[in-house]
Protein backbone atom coordinates (compact mmCIF):
# COMPACT_ATOMS: atom_id res chain seq x y z
CA UNK A 1 0.00 0.00 0.00
CA UNK A 2 1.52 3.51 -0.68
CA UNK A 3 1.66 6.18 1.27
CA UNK A 4 -1.27 7.94 -0.43
CA UNK A 5 -3.71 5.09 -0.41
CA UNK A 6 -2.69 4.76 3.69
CA UNK A 7 -3.30 8.10 4.67
CA UNK A 8 -7.00 7.78 3.00
CA UNK A 9 -7.47 4.37 4.63
CA UNK A 10 -6.58 5.90 7.97
CA UNK A 11 -9.28 8.75 7.85
CA UNK A 12 -11.62 6.15 6.98
CA UNK A 13 -10.75 4.04 9.54
CA UNK A 14 -11.14 7.06 12.17
CA UNK A 15 -13.93 7.66 10.54
CA UNK A 16 -15.38 4.19 11.34
CA UNK A 17 -14.58 4.60 14.66
CA UNK A 18 -15.39 7.95 15.70
CA UNK A 19 -16.21 9.48 18.14
CA UNK A 20 -13.77 6.56 19.65
CA UNK A 21 -10.53 6.58 19.76
CA UNK A 22 -8.04 4.82 17.86
CA UNK A 23 -4.54 3.81 18.80
CA UNK A 24 -1.40 4.94 16.88
CA UNK A 25 -0.02 0.80 18.02
CA UNK A 26 -4.15 -0.22 16.82
CA UNK A 27 -3.32 2.18 13.06
CA UNK A 28 -0.03 0.19 12.64
CA UNK A 29 -1.50 -3.12 12.64
CA UNK A 30 -4.01 -2.68 10.71
CA UNK A 31 -1.54 -1.07 8.27
CA UNK A 32 1.21 -2.75 8.40
CA UNK A 33 3.69 -0.13 9.45
CA UNK A 34 5.68 1.14 12.25
CA UNK A 35 3.76 3.49 14.74
CA UNK A 36 6.14 6.20 14.18
CA UNK A 37 5.09 6.01 9.96
CA UNK A 38 1.51 6.21 11.53
CA UNK A 39 2.35 9.29 13.67
CA UNK A 40 3.94 10.86 10.85
CA UNK A 41 0.79 10.22 8.32
CA UNK A 42 -1.56 11.67 11.04
CA UNK A 43 0.79 14.60 11.75
CA UNK A 44 0.48 15.37 7.64
CA UNK A 45 -3.20 14.60 7.63
CA UNK A 46 -3.69 17.16 10.54
CA UNK A 47 -1.53 19.85 8.56
CA UNK A 48 -3.87 19.28 5.80
CA UNK A 49 -6.35 20.93 7.90
CA UNK A 50 -8.40 17.13 9.19
CA UNK A 51 -9.98 17.45 12.44
CA UNK A 52 -7.80 15.49 14.10
CA UNK A 53 -7.02 14.89 17.71
CA UNK A 54 -5.42 13.11 20.46
CA UNK A 55 -7.02 11.84 23.62
CA UNK A 56 -5.24 10.92 26.55
CA UNK A 57 -5.30 8.38 28.74
CA UNK A 58 -5.35 4.64 28.97
CA UNK A 59 -7.79 3.45 26.41
CA UNK A 60 -6.93 7.00 24.78
CA UNK A 61 -5.66 7.74 20.80
CA UNK A 62 -6.78 9.76 17.82
CA UNK A 63 -9.82 11.18 16.90
CA UNK A 64 -11.65 12.11 13.95
CA UNK A 65 -14.74 14.98 13.88
CA UNK A 66 -16.87 12.91 11.60
CA UNK A 67 -19.41 15.00 11.53
CA UNK A 68 -16.94 17.76 9.68
CA UNK A 69 -15.60 15.76 7.19
CA UNK A 70 -16.49 13.79 4.03
CA UNK A 71 -16.65 10.03 2.89
CA UNK A 72 -14.84 8.74 0.01
CA UNK A 73 -16.59 11.15 -3.10
CA UNK A 74 -14.85 8.69 -5.90
CA UNK A 75 -14.48 12.27 -7.98
CA UNK A 76 -13.46 11.29 -12.17
CA UNK A 77 -11.04 13.35 -13.36
CA UNK A 78 -13.51 16.13 -15.11
CA UNK A 79 -14.80 16.47 -11.61
CA UNK A 80 -11.62 17.02 -9.86
CA UNK A 81 -10.74 19.33 -12.47
CA UNK A 82 -13.98 20.93 -12.30
CA UNK A 83 -13.85 21.68 -8.31
CA UNK A 84 -10.14 22.38 -8.20
CA UNK A 85 -10.96 25.45 -11.55
CA UNK A 86 -14.39 26.18 -9.55
CA UNK A 87 -12.36 26.57 -6.06
CA UNK A 88 -9.19 28.26 -7.97
CA UNK A 89 -12.21 31.75 -8.54
CA UNK A 90 -12.82 32.27 -4.83
CA UNK A 91 -9.07 33.74 -5.04
CA UNK A 92 -10.03 37.07 -3.88
CA UNK A 93 -13.26 35.57 -2.54
CA UNK A 94 -14.29 36.15 1.58
CA UNK A 95 -14.18 32.14 1.13
CA UNK A 96 -10.67 31.42 -0.43
CA UNK A 97 -8.90 30.36 2.39
CA UNK A 98 -11.58 27.15 3.14
CA UNK A 99 -11.00 26.77 -0.81
CA UNK A 100 -7.19 26.54 -0.35
CA UNK A 101 -7.44 23.55 2.08
CA UNK A 102 -10.57 22.45 0.94
CA UNK A 103 -8.68 21.44 -2.85
CA UNK A 104 -5.47 20.33 -0.89
CA UNK A 105 -7.92 17.83 0.99
CA UNK A 106 -9.98 16.32 -2.11
CA UNK A 107 -6.33 15.50 -3.43
CA UNK A 108 -5.04 14.18 -0.31
CA UNK A 109 -7.80 11.18 -0.26
CA UNK A 110 -7.85 10.78 -4.33
CA UNK A 111 -5.32 8.18 -5.58
CA UNK A 112 -2.02 9.51 -6.37
CA UNK A 113 -2.03 9.05 -10.05
CA UNK A 114 -5.53 10.77 -10.19
CA UNK A 115 -4.00 13.46 -8.48
CA UNK A 116 -1.23 14.31 -10.48
CA UNK A 117 -3.20 14.27 -13.64
CA UNK A 118 -5.80 16.48 -12.31
CA UNK A 119 -3.10 18.47 -10.81
CA UNK A 120 -1.18 18.67 -14.00
CA UNK A 121 -4.47 19.69 -16.09
CA UNK A 122 -5.42 22.44 -13.63
CA UNK A 123 -2.17 24.04 -13.94
CA UNK A 124 -3.25 24.84 -17.84
CA UNK A 125 -5.97 27.15 -16.48
CA UNK A 126 -5.34 30.46 -15.63
CA UNK A 127 -7.81 33.77 -14.58
CA UNK A 128 -6.60 37.32 -15.72
CA UNK A 129 -7.30 39.16 -12.64
CA UNK A 130 -6.66 43.06 -12.44
CA UNK A 131 -4.24 44.64 -10.15
CA UNK A 132 -6.87 46.65 -8.26
CA UNK A 133 -9.08 43.46 -7.77
CA UNK A 134 -10.34 43.84 -3.80
CA UNK A 135 -9.92 41.18 -1.27
CA UNK A 136 -13.22 40.70 0.57
CA UNK A 137 -11.97 40.70 4.32
CA UNK A 138 -12.00 36.81 5.38
CA UNK A 139 -14.61 37.53 8.38
CA UNK A 140 -17.58 38.15 5.67
CA UNK A 141 -17.61 34.21 5.74
CA UNK A 142 -17.79 34.14 9.53
CA UNK A 143 -20.97 36.72 9.18
CA UNK A 144 -22.72 35.04 6.85
CA UNK A 145 -22.45 31.68 8.69
CA UNK A 146 -22.80 32.54 12.45
CA UNK A 147 -26.59 33.01 12.69
CA UNK A 148 -25.84 36.12 14.62
CA UNK A 149 -26.33 39.73 14.92
CA UNK A 150 -22.72 41.79 13.48
CA UNK A 151 -21.27 44.85 14.27
CA UNK A 152 -20.20 46.17 10.46
CA UNK A 153 -17.77 49.31 10.39
CA UNK A 154 -18.57 50.18 6.58
CA UNK A 155 -17.33 52.58 4.08
CA UNK A 156 -19.72 54.01 1.37
CA UNK A 157 -19.03 55.10 -2.07
CA UNK A 158 -19.25 58.68 -0.53
CA UNK A 159 -16.47 58.10 1.89
CA UNK A 160 -18.90 57.98 5.27
CA UNK A 161 -17.39 56.02 7.51
CA UNK A 162 -20.24 54.48 9.38
CA UNK A 163 -20.72 51.55 12.57
CA UNK A 164 -24.31 50.04 12.48
CA UNK A 165 -25.47 46.50 13.70
CA UNK A 166 -26.77 44.12 11.20
CA UNK A 167 -28.46 40.48 10.43
CA UNK A 168 -27.42 38.96 7.78
CA UNK A 169 -29.34 37.36 5.04
CA UNK A 170 -27.21 35.80 2.38
CA UNK A 171 -24.54 36.78 0.00
CA UNK A 172 -24.68 37.72 -3.94
CA UNK A 173 -21.57 37.61 -6.14
CA UNK A 174 -21.54 39.87 -9.22
CA UNK A 175 -18.45 40.34 -11.56
CA UNK A 176 -16.16 39.74 -8.64
CA UNK A 177 -17.79 42.00 -6.39
CA UNK A 178 -19.03 39.76 -3.23
CA UNK A 179 -22.10 41.69 -1.31
CA UNK A 180 -22.78 40.78 2.16
CA UNK A 181 -26.93 40.90 1.97
CA UNK A 182 -28.43 42.16 5.42
CA UNK A 183 -30.63 43.38 7.62
CA UNK A 184 -29.65 46.99 8.73
CA UNK A 185 -30.67 48.32 11.87
CA UNK A 186 -29.35 51.68 11.30
CA UNK A 187 -31.76 51.86 8.37
CA UNK A 188 -34.62 49.38 9.42
CA UNK A 189 -34.39 47.65 6.27
CA UNK A 190 -32.44 45.26 3.93
CA UNK A 191 -29.43 46.61 2.41
CA UNK A 192 -26.10 45.13 0.32
CA UNK A 193 -22.58 45.68 1.71
CA UNK A 194 -20.29 45.82 -0.67
CA UNK A 195 -17.02 43.27 0.47
CA UNK A 196 -14.29 45.80 -0.26
CA UNK A 197 -16.31 48.59 1.94
CA UNK A 198 -15.95 46.64 4.80
CA UNK A 199 -13.61 48.00 7.58
CA UNK A 200 -13.79 45.81 10.32
CA UNK A 201 -16.91 42.89 11.09
CA UNK A 202 -17.70 41.44 14.05
CA UNK A 203 -19.79 38.57 14.94
CA UNK A 204 -21.88 39.09 18.27
CA UNK A 205 -23.36 36.96 20.43
CA UNK A 206 -27.24 38.38 20.04
CA UNK A 207 -29.56 35.59 17.31
CA UNK A 208 -31.72 37.90 15.40
CA UNK A 209 -35.13 36.87 14.43
CA UNK A 210 -35.91 34.92 11.63
CA UNK A 211 -36.43 37.01 8.57
CA UNK A 212 -37.22 35.48 4.95
CA UNK A 213 -35.27 37.14 2.08
CA UNK A 214 -36.95 38.03 -0.98
CA UNK A 215 -35.47 38.75 -4.26
CA UNK A 216 -37.04 42.14 -4.58
CA UNK A 217 -35.86 43.43 -1.15
CA UNK A 218 -32.57 43.56 -3.24
CA UNK A 219 -30.90 46.60 -4.11
CA UNK A 220 -28.75 44.88 -6.78
CA UNK A 221 -31.33 44.99 -9.53
CA UNK A 222 -28.82 43.72 -12.41
CA UNK A 223 -29.16 40.07 -13.74
CA UNK A 224 -31.17 37.22 -12.78
CA UNK A 225 -30.19 35.77 -9.37
CA UNK A 226 -28.80 31.74 -9.10
CA UNK A 227 -28.75 30.06 -6.07
CA UNK A 228 -25.38 27.55 -5.36
CA UNK A 229 -27.41 24.60 -4.75
CA UNK A 230 -30.42 24.23 -6.73
CA UNK A 231 -32.79 21.47 -5.05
Amino acid sequence: MNRTDRLYGIVEELRAFSPRPRSARRLAERFEVSVRTIERDLSALQQSGLPIWAEPGRTGGFVIDASATLGPAGFTLDEALAVLVGLATLGHSPFRQAAHTAARKMLAVMPKEDASRARRLASRVHFLESENDAVVPAEFAAALRSDRVVTLRYQAASGADSTRSVEPLGAIEKDGQWYLIAWCRLREGVRAFRGDRMLSIEVTDERPPRRTLRSEDLSIAYGRLRPVVND
